[in-house]
């Protein structure tokens, strides 16, 4: 059974760039690993830090585990460059670990899409930084981003 397509399509415009970055954004704060999946290929390939993954099922694999480790998941990301089928993001998300402590990780990815929409190819590097919970930006309930809390440069980050 083919993939249904995952609108915005490339090649994207600044406009459809915006709406996919902010797509994923949504999706990976609702921390449902199996609907944060379906946005990828089946034969999608990451490199996530260090750690390489290949096709959805190590996708939701691997998701199931981040969330069970970074608790109270909040993450902002935001459009870098785009150009046909591919996006550069940068983000920044904030999660505390069973000890409590609170870490804000930043970092950048690079996305390619197939024709359907979906992502083929994910690329991320990211840096943790501990915080004190005091210290800590995103204070919206979990789930969605509200569209009037701040983006990444906005919070000067």
């Amino acid at each position: 059974m083919p993939d249904s397509p995952r609108p915005p399509l490339p090649p994207f415009t600044a406009q459809s760039a915006r709406e996919k970055v902010r797509k994923a954004e949504d999706a990976w704060n609702s921390r449902d690993p199996g609907a944060v999946a379906l946005a990828y290929s089946a034969d999608s390939r990451w490199r996530n830090r260090a750690e390489f993954v290949n096709g959805r099922a190590e996708i939701t694999e691997f998701l199931a585990r981040k969330w069970t480790r970074e608790l109270d998941y909040r993450l902002i990301k935001e459009l870098w460059a785009f150009g046909g089928h591919r996006i550069a993001v940068r983000f920044a998300y904030e999660c505390h670990d069973d000890s409590g402590q609170w870490y804000r990780s930043y970092g950048n990815e690079n996305w390619e899409f197939n024709d359907e929409g979906l992502m083929v190819r994910r690329h991320a590097s990211i840096n943790d930084l501990p915080i004190a919970e005091a210290d800590r930006l995103y204070h919206w309930p979990l789930g969605r981003r509200p569209d009037d809390h701040p983006g990444l440069s906005d919070l000067g980050l």
